[in-house]
């Protein structure tokens, strides 16, 4: 069954990054969305069917976790299987996404296993 990504970041160059890790690891993906911020995250789940989402922490307008808080808030939205891919290392940080329900935290610079494997893991178990 295809489901449908939603990548959040402000750098377009990781975004197409992630994209092309994610479609040649072979997943059934029907559309990938993209968004800048939080806020343009938002408006995307608010005109798409979204199944996954990665998302960056430190984006400029709406960062990851504002963006996280927000999309928790929407019944909806609050089973999406979220994965956060940042450079943010702090564990206060790490610890508060996890606490809102973040399904997986991906450590920039990453290896393209590391995103294959995290999504192999969600997708068994969303299943």
């Amino acid at each position: 069954m295809a489901f449908n990504v939603l990548i959040v970041d402000d750098s377009m160059a990781m975004r197409n990054v992630i994209r092309k890790v994610i479609s040649i690891s072979g997943f059934d993906v029907g559309s990938f969305f993209e968004a800048g911020d939080g806020k343009e995250a938002l408006e995307v789940l608010n005109e798409q069917w979204i199944d996954l989402v990665l998302s960056d922490i430190n984006m400029p307008e709406m960062d990851g976790l504002t963006f996280l808080k927000k999309m928790r808030e929407h019944e909806i939205y609050k089973n999406i299987p979220v994965v956060m891919i940042t450079t943010e290392g702090s564990q206060a940080c790490i610890d508060e996404a996890m606490s809102l329900g973040v399904k997986g935290h991906i450590q920039k610079p990453f290896m393209p296993e590391v995103i294959k494997e995290k999504l192999e893991e969600i997708m068994e178990k969303t299943r």
